[in-house]
């Protein structure tokens, strides 16, 4: 599928939910009969088509920009091909760490070197990759022991052992595709890019949850990055895979261990320095996704955290651009999508079962829903076809609103609550499966 047909269908999807929310707004306007609540319904109905246009606004928008970035030519690629640090920080990450660093010994790239840092793990960790410890070939591998310090610590460790011009750190959790290092290295031939973000794909698509996230990755995640990418302001360089110029991190002075996000800390540190971040959908890394409900919701309110204590950390951008505007526009658009969102989803959903009771009509909620999952669905074949991702995903779109979207929503409001109540929180590190 072409990608301007992918582009119509998407707009068409939009326009679907432009005219389904005006028919459903007046349509409760106009039938509604509940006296006493009548006000309630009104101003109900009017936040919710709000909140609605929002989203078609949003949808719109990402669709529009990723697509100029699908057709945004390059002259600025570089064949220069320097020598880079991938760095793998490690804790309790025995079961995954083996698979993890053999993927890294099949990079079509011809100079790199890999640093692993084991973080004070009380697993086999350590002696699973010193195993690997060594010169294979052109590649050397170096393993270094700390106590336990946390992440940040160990990717400043490993960077600071690193001699590599541009860095790459991953997650001990991932694996890297063989195209990976060249593919994003060629962003770095113009200067201003400081950070490359990579394409973080699911591994462990063997369950309804897994599935669910692999779809909430190239349609929540990877189509904003597509989009932001075009304006060279990626908010997020994420944690599996993120390629650095050396010189852009010694000039924010590397990771902080200030927020539980240390992945969109260090990036919007780069963004407010005057760095640009640019996506790369080809260099690929797979990841290990939760698969248990209980351990995704634990990932989700970690992130939310952090992500809300990144927002707070660097509020001033919010209202005085620096360097770039973009950077203003990307942290008001994390606020819609870290706040606003969740709580108007939420809310909606609670609306429209009241409207449910008070009606004895299922009508709204049902069709509030079909509009929604339309929505979803025209992204995900955007999204699908532009990952060229596995065409089964877009039929989960609907257990994703009805289930998947909620829940995680649910997640992030109460995590907003606790962060603003200043709730103490840990890391909550997830058990590994080793399934990569």
């Amino acid at each position: 599928m072409g990608e301007r047909l992918r582009f119509v269908l998407g707009i068409i999807g939009i326009a679907v939910m432009v005219i389904g929310g005006a028919i459903l707004a007046w349509y409760i306007l106009l039938n509604s009969n509940l006296d006493a609540t009548s006000g309630f319904v009104r101003g109900g109905m009017l936040a919710c088509l709000y909140f609605l246009i929002a989203l078609v606004i949003r949808y719109f928008g990402l669709l529009w920009f990723s697509y100029l970035a699908s057709i945004e030519g390059h002259s600025d690629f570089t064949d220069h091909q320097p020598l880079i640090s991938i760095i793998v920080p490690a804790y309790n990450e025995g079961p995954v760490i083996q698979q993890a660093l053999r993927s890294l010994f099949n990079m079509d790239y011809p100079r790199y070197e890999i640093i692993v840092v084991d973080d004070g793990s009380t697993d086999d960790t350590y002696a699973r990759a010193m195993l690997f410890e060594g010169d294979h070939g052109q590649v050397l591998v170096r393993v270094i022991q700390q106590s336990n310090s946390g992440k940040w610590v160990a990717l400043n460790a490993g960077i600071s052992a690193s001699r590599g011009e541009f860095v790459l750190c991953m997650d001990g959790d991932s694996t890297l595709d063989p195209a990976a290092l060249s593919m994003a290295a060629r962003h770095f031939g113009n200067p201003a890019v400081g950070a490359v973000a990579g394409n973080v794909r699911i591994a462990n698509q063997r369950s309804l949850i897994t599935r669910l996230q692999s779809l909430e990755y190239i349609e929540g995640l990877n189509l904003v990055r597509r989009a932001q990418g075009f304006f060279h302001a990626v908010n997020v360089v994420p944690g599996p895979i993120g390629i650095f110029r050396r010189s852009a991190l010694d000039s924010v002075g590397g990771y902080d261990g200030d927020t539980f996000a240390e992945d969109c800390d260090l990036t919007l540190k780069l963004l407010v320095e005057g760095w640009r971040t640019v996506y790369e959908p080809d260099a690929k890394a797979y990841t290990e996704a939760p698969e248990s409900l209980n351990d995704l919701i634990k990932q989700r309110y970690r992130w939310t955290r952090g992500i809300l204590q990144s927002i707070v950390k660097h509020r001033r951008a919010l209202i005085r651009p620096q360097h770039y505007l973009a950077v203003t526009a990307t942290l008001w658009y994390m606020i819609f999508e870290g706040l606003i969102w969740p709580a108007m989803n939420v809310f909606t959903q609670c609306f429209f079962v009241f409207l449910v009771y008070k009606l004895s009509n299922p009508f709204p909620l049902v069709y509030w829903f079909v509009q929604l999952t339309l929505l979803d669905v025209a992204a995900a074949l955007y999204c699908v076809a532009a990952e060229r991702e596995k065409i089964g995903l877009i039929f989960y779109a609907t257990l994703y609103r009805v289930y998947f979207s909620l829940t995680i929503d649910f997640a992030k409001l109460f995590a907003t609550i606790e962060e603003a109540l200043r709730i103490r929180m840990d890391w909550g590190k997830l058990e590994r499966i080793g399934k990569i």
